[in-house]
């Protein structure tokens, strides 16, 4: 099936398999609100960003990252992905990049995607995202960033929106996507916490 269709992005890119160090580390932001994670986290989205160098040659790209619900960014709040993509985009020091988190948004709450089918997740999440505005999004080549690819579900349909709103290309990148991949060691600076050097090294 899903070499049948056709996604509504270029290519989605992780840094490695949720599982692990990796895994420890995301779970220290989201869940334990430790905010120097999302650090570590933006480092390894920069090298999956820097791999997509050579397909985004000479393009202005809005680095979009998927936006969570009001009720859940108060509660948390922040947004993960908005973290990563800041620490990301100053590592990687390219005007093309420019952050645009206010783009998309998340109009209305969905269930945990965790444990639901695939036509579970598709259902949960339609129509849950809308573009802020779509004047700023004509013709524009877009990055798409998140914590965690699963099956994809949440990545098409921001992806989707974005195409619908007029974005010429987006593409999608990851720290993590739910398969074995091997995870690189990552060197972390003496200042952080013990706990992040433990789990980026596994």
């Amino acid at each position: 099936m899903c070499r049948r269709l056709i996604p509504p992005f270029e290519k989605a890119a992780a840094y490695g398999s949720y599982d692990g160090g990796l895994r420890e580390l995301i779970h220290l932001l989201k869940d334990e609100l430790v905010r120097p994670a999302a650090n570590v986290l933006g480092r390894m989205l920069a090298e999956v960003v820097a791999g997509f160098a050579t397909g985004m040659a000479g393009d202005s790209v809005l680095v979009v990252p998927v936006p969570l619900h009001a009720k859940t960014l108060r509660q948390r709040g922040f947004n993960q992905s908005e973290l990563m993509a800041r620490t990301a985009l100053k590592l990687l020091s390219d005007d093309r990049y420019v952050l645009r988190a206010d783009l998309l948004q998340r109009k209305r709450e969905t269930r945990s995607q965790t444990g639901l089918s695939g036509p579970e997740r598709r259902d949960n999440i339609r129509g849950a995202f809308a573009v802020s505005n779509v004047q700023d999004l004509g013709g524009s080549v877009v990055l798409l960033v998140d914590d965690l690819l699963t099956t994809g579900t949440t990545a098409s349909e921001c992806a989707r929106i974005l195409r619908r709103a007029g974005a010429a290309r987006v593409w999608v990148a990851t720290v993590a996507r739910t398969l074995k991949l091997d995870v690189a060691r990552v060197e972390l600076p003496e200042e952080n916490d013990a706990r992040l050097a433990m789990a980026a090294h596994g």
